[in-house]
């Protein structure tokens, strides 16, 4: 469940900061600063859509996009409308934030799918991640105590009372699947629609719910 276990093929704008963290649910504080640091260096391919704001010449957004700082929208990526981006946010390149979908300190890295109807916030996708209609991240408990994930008999406490969900490379969640504050889903693992996600899911498994999760390779 490390970082470098979950973004293995590291396509992103922010790659080469998330990657020192040792934990992804460490990189969540931080992200405003990240996106900061690199705007400040960004070239002449972006332009500076309001205060820290930064968004490439070739990503698409729609006229109905709303926009917080800080956020970078990277190459070829498109908005649609009615997105929300609460601030905190990186949209990598050729990704896609569709039509009512509402994120916040959020990473996307590139060829990321998040189009319909969904809400990240405090989260990480990697490459290739897609996130079916309706399905959203959790990132705060119901008794808003400190978020601790657990893997097996191991817990980690993160001291932070939002975290939402890691999403390694290529998995796929299902339609109005919910990721229970914490969850992290490691590479080319497949969620079936309507699951409530909780702990930490190995790489290549199919969840067709909690109760029966079965490796690819086994199927």
């Amino acid at each position: 469940m490390k970082t470098k276990d979950l973004f293995q093929i590291g396509d992103s704008i922010a790659h080469d900061y998330i990657i020192n963290y040792e934990y992804p649910y460490q990189v969540l504080p931080n992200i405003k600063d990240i996106i900061i640091e690199i705007g400040k260096n960004l070239g002449d391919g972006y332009y500076l859509l309001k205060e820290n704001v930064w968004v490439s010449k070739s990503a698409k957004l729609a006229d109905t996009v709303f926009i917080n700082g800080p956020c970078i929208i990277d190459e070829n990526a498109e908005i649609r409308p009615s997105a929300f981006i609460r601030g905190n946010a990186i949209i990598g390149k050729n990704s896609v934030l569709g039509n009512s979908c509402e994120i916040k300190n959020a990473i996307l890295y590139d060829n990321v799918q998040v189009p319909h109807f969904n809400y990240v916030g405090d989260s990480i996708l990697g490459n290739y991640a897609h996130m079916g209609a309706g399905s959203i991240t959790s990132n705060v408990k119901s008794d808003k105590s400190l978020v601790v994930i657990k893997n097996g008999l191991e817990t980690y406490e993160t001291k932070l009372k939002k975290v939402g969900a890691f999403l390694g490379d290529y998995v796929e969640v299902g339609c109005n699947s919910v990721l229970t504050p914490g969850t992290i889903i490691l590479p080319h693992t497949n969620i079936y629609p309507l699951v409530m996600v909780r702990g930490v899911i190995k790489a290549s498994s199919i969840v067709k719910s909690m109760d029966n999760i079965v490796l690819k390779e086994n199927r």
